[in-house]
């Protein structure tokens, strides 16, 4: 193991919960190397934990270790679970539904159950609502100091147990490409679907052609207007709609320095879709 733990919650950074968090890992090991993906999941959002993860993961050593917790179920009977997935990280993770994009996109190797009568911060016993710091983040850095083995984690579980979020696939039907809007990129406000690149070339598209974009939430139409496909945000006047691909290798919705989702109102999750169709090239005299 290299000793790297990276912690996600949804906690936020304004009281002591994540600072509890790393005087745990720093307590079972001085030498672990704590990093941060992001404390700032809205609150018992499990679909942005998952999305989160997934835009992280590939891009850390192999043998890293991730604690994730977004956990609304705390104290209940749902399984607090550790992975070893395809690219060989770990994660560290109430089974809730926080693994749906790693489990589709990257695939989980193993899996194991978290055996709480050894992997527990001593003298935590009784209490039932911050697994986070009693549990995963103890159990996390033991697993990346190399206290504990990965088979000493506990026992095994089928990888095909662990619980997925209801998630859709992009399809192509009637010179359409219709998908999910997974995520927002949260600073800059743009829309980031679960279309991918080599799905939508599948339109015949180039960069400036010109597309009817569709958002709905529900049966709700929330917007629809032309824009253009561009190669990066400078292929579109100050304040237009564009569409590109996001570093991700995803179908990505941006309004050219501005936010895109908070001037339409637009959201992500399951039930915010994108319908994408080409259309005659726009000429202007």
């Amino acid at each position: 193991m290299n000793n790297y733990l990276v912690i996600q919650t949804d906690f936020g950074i304004s009281d002591g919960a994540v600072s509890a968090m790393y005087g745990v890992a720093l307590s079972v090991d001085p030498k672990v190397r704590i990093f941060d993906l992001t404390h700032d999941i809205p609150q018992y959002n499990i679909w942005d934990g998952a999305y989160r993860l997934y835009q992280t993961i590939s891009y850390w050593p192999e043998e890293t270790v991730f604690v994730s917790v977004v956990d609304p179920g705390v104290g209940t009977d749902r399984r607090s679970i550790v992975v070893k997935t395809e690219s060989n990280h770990y994660i560290v993770t109430p089974d809730n539904g926080t693994l749906t994009q790693i489990k589709k996109h990257i695939g989980i190797k193993e899996a194991r159950l978290i055996d709480e009568k050894v992997n527990r911060l001593p003298r935590s016993g009784e209490s039932y609502t911050f697994h986070g710091r009693d549990v995963y983040a103890f159990t996390g850095a033991r697993l990346a100091t190399g206290v504990i083995t990965y088979e000493q984690v506990g026992p095994e579980l089928d990888p095909a147990s662990v619980i997925e979020l209801p998630a859709e696939e992009a399809v192509i039907s009637n010179g359409s490409v219709t998908g999910n809007i997974d995520i927002l990129d949260i600073r800059f406000g743009n829309l980031w679907s679960n279309i991918d690149r080599v799905l939508f070339k599948e339109l015949s598209i180039e960069y400036g052609d010109s597309f009817e974009v569709v958002i709905e939430n529900g049966t709700r139409q929330i917007y629809k207007n032309i824009m253009t496909f561009g190669r990066s945000f400078a292929d579109s006047h100050l304040g237009e709609p564009l569409l590109y691909v996001n570093s991700l290798d995803k179908i990505g919705v941006a309004l050219n320095q501005g936010s895109f989702a908070k001037a339409y109102h637009v959201q992500s999750g399951p039930n915010w879709k994108i319908s994408i169709r080409k259309v005659q090239k726009l000429v202007y005299n």
